[in-house]
C-alpha cells in the first residue's frame, strides 16, 4: 500500500501520555523497533522530511508516536513490523562482529548471507580471536534486555591456556583480578581437562566488560590459546557446526525469556 507524499511540512511534538502501560515512543524509536532501520538512520530520514505519521510529515525527531495506532511511512510506503528472527551462529576464529569493517576483514555477516534479512544485529559481540555461540535478532527489545546487566544472564565459555591451572588461579577469577584499575570477576570457574603442556578451563561471566577472560588471564601471566563461548543462559551451542546458522527453537526462547524476566519486563 502506497501513501501519497504531503507537500507541506509540519512539526509535531508532543509529550507521551502519562501514567500507566503505554506503546508511545519517539519515532525514532519507533522505526527502530519495527525493524525498518537505527535510531540514528530513522533520526537522519526524518531530519530529511521523508518520514510521516498518518499522513502527516514529520521532520521533528523529538516526536512521540503511539504504536499501537500510529500509521508510519518512509517515503510514501507504510512500515509494518517485520517478523521477529532469532538466529545463533558458532562463530569461527578470525571472524569480525560488525557488518561492514573499514580494513575490509571477513566479518560475521559472511556466515549470514542466505538470511536476507534487514537489520538482523548480533546481541553483544565476541572478539576476532574468540568463537563460538553468538545471536542474532532484530527484536531490538529482547537484545536490549538480554544484554541488560541487571538481568545478569551468564555466558559460559571454555578457555585453552598456555599452562595447568592451580587451584590459585581459579580462585582468584572467581574472588577477583585487578587488571589496568579495574577488578575483574568470574562467577564461577573450574578445570575442565589438561594436557602436559596447557588445559582447558571453563569460565562463567555475567557481564560483559571488554576481553574481560583474556584480561583476568593475563592479570595471571597466562596466555589465552583458544576462548569459545558454548552458552548463553540455558541455551547451549551444542553439536552446531563451525560457521553454521540455525533458528532458536521455541522452547530456547521461552527459556531465554524466563531467565531475563523480558516476558515481565513486556507486560510492565
Amino acid at each position: 500500500m502506497r501513501e501519497r507524499r504531503p507537500s507541506h511540512k509540519t512539526r509535531e511534538r508532543t509529550k507521551p501520555a502519562a501514567g500507566g502501560a503505554t506503546k508511545r515512543v519517539t519515532l525514532p524509536r519507533a522505526l527502530s523497533k519495527l525493524g525498518y532501520c537505527s535510531r540514528t538512520q530513522a533520526e537522519r530520514l526524518i531530519a530529511e522530511s521523508r518520514v510521516a505519521v498518518d499522513g502527516r510529515t514529520i521532520s521533528d525527531i523529538s516526536a512521540w508516536v503511539d504504536l499501537a495506532t500510529a500509521r508510519i511511512s518512509v517515503d510514501g510506503l507504510v512500515i509494518a513490523a517485520e517478523a521477529k528472527i532469532y538466529l545463533m551462529l558458532n562463530k569461527p576464529r578470525g571472524l569480525v562482529t560488525t557488518r561492514d569493517d573499514p580494513e575490509g576483514r571477513p566479518t560475521v555477516y559472511d556466515c549470514l548471507r542466505e538470511f536476507d534479512i534487514p537489520h538482523l544485529s548480533p546481541v553483544g559481540r565476541l572478539d576476532k580471536a574468540s568463537e563460538g555461540l553468538l545471536l542474532f535478532t532484530n527484536d531490538t527489545e529482547f537484545a536490549q534486555i538480554l544484554l541488560d546487566p541487571v538481568t545478569h544472564v551468564t555466558k559460559t565459555y571454555h578457555v585453552q591456556i598456555d599452562r595447568i591451572m592451580d587451584d590459585e588461579g581459579i580462585a582468584a577469577m572467581t574472588s577477583g583480578i585487578r587488571h589496568d584499575g579495574e577488578l575483574l570477576t568470574a562467577t564461577a570457574a573450574r578445570r575442565l581437562r589438561q594436557g602436559d603442556r596447557n588445559s582447558w578451563i571453563e569460565v562463567e561471566l555475567d557481564e560483559g566488560r571488554n576481553r574481560q577472560i583474556r584480561r583476568m588471564l593475563e592479570a595471571l601471566g597466562t596466555e589465552c590459546l583458544r576462548l569459545v563461548r558454548v552458552a548463553i543462559g540455558g541455551l547451549e551451542l551444542g553439536e552446531l557446526p563451525k560457521g553454521a546458522v540455525r533458528a532458536l527453537t521455541e522452547a530456547e526462547l521461552q527459556s531465554l525469556r524466563r531467565k531475563t524476566g523480558i516476558e515481565k519486563a513486556r507486560r510492565n
